[in-house]
């Protein structure tokens, strides 16, 4: 039976949402975040990656989302060279701040995004070795940001790899540039989890040096791009027990407006999805 396509975001209390996603009225934390799941049944939540987050704020999202909702969230940058720190002091700290959410059987993957200087070597090797048990029971989600990892020969190599380690390879749609910090556009399960980020396609912005994150991934998907990934979807569907596909285009309200293009496209290929539509409305009572 093939898996169901969830569609998601890569935050649920960007900028951009605050000001061009929320209706007015929905202005408290949680208003927005059952404002959210009523549209989406799962979330990618990337603030920790700056700043761990208080253990009663990720009680919090646990407590106001449905029993089915599930949450990704971004590994700090002390776990992904983006700062030195003994390794595994980084992740305890880490697995502190979210116990409350991992108690709730909410948290499924988190994404481990490393640094453009994290090439492919036997070191680098060694390292994502000892990723795994280190977060287990949970997923790791592994974005790399250098193309040696997946360039000719070394990309079977590294799938292999991550799939004997039991880490699960994060597949990108990215700007269609030759940067080694960006990896070209690929599809991959390596883990009964797959898992797929779509950081837009601004060949311009993307190595911009910006206040805001919005300003790097400021692109609107268009339907036809998006067509380029039904079949892609359909296989990870039929390879994967669980897919997720969430969008980091976050300038303004471009991240739910292509997830709900994507959604749409998968409806009509009849593949099975969630997320990304409206909920019913509710009929009016007499009483």
């Amino acid at each position: 039976m093939a898996a169901t396509v969830r569609i998601g975001i890569c935050s649920f209390a960007d900028e951009g949402l605050l000001k061009h996603w929320y209706p007015r009225g929905v202005s408290t934390p949680a208003a927005r975040l059952g404002y959210y799941g009523e549209r989406f049944d799962t979330v990618e939540v990337d603030s920790p990656f700056y700043h761990l987050p208080d253990p009663a704020v990720t009680g919090r999202w646990a407590q106001r989302t449905p029993p089915e909702f599930v949450f990704h969230v971004k590994a700090h940058r002390t776990m992904t060279h983006h700062e030195d720190a003994e390794q595994e002091e980084a992740f305890g700290e880490f697995r502190t701040s979210l116990e409350p959410l991992e108690l709730s059987g909410k948290l499924k993957g988190i994404l481990l995004q490393y640094h453009p200087s994290f090439k492919k070597s036997p070191e680098a090797k060694d390292e994502l070795s000892q990723v795994r048990p280190l977060l287990d029971p949970l997923v790791p989600l592994i974005e790399f940001r250098h193309r040696s990892w997946l360039t000719g020969v070394e990309r079977d190599d590294t799938l292999e790899f991550l799939e004997r380690e039991g880490l699960a390879v994060v597949s990108v749609d990215a700007p269609p540039t030759r940067a080694s910090n960006v990896l070209a556009t690929f599809t991959a399960a390596t883990h009964a989890v797959a898992y797929v980020r779509f950081h837009g396609r601004n060949v311009k912005t993307w190595n911009i040096k910006a206040e805001k994150s919005s300003e790097r991934f400021n692109w609107m998907y268009s339907a036809e791009e998006l067509a380029e990934w039904v079949e892609r979807m359909a296989q990870l569907s039929d390879e994967a027990d669980e897919v997720y596909a969430m969008f980091n285009n976050n300038r303004d309200d471009f991240a739910p407006r292509s997830a709900a293009i994507l959604r749409g496209l998968l409806d009509e290929a009849g593949i099975p999805a969630s997320g990304g539509i409206e909920p019913p409305a509710l009929a009016p009572t007499l009483f």
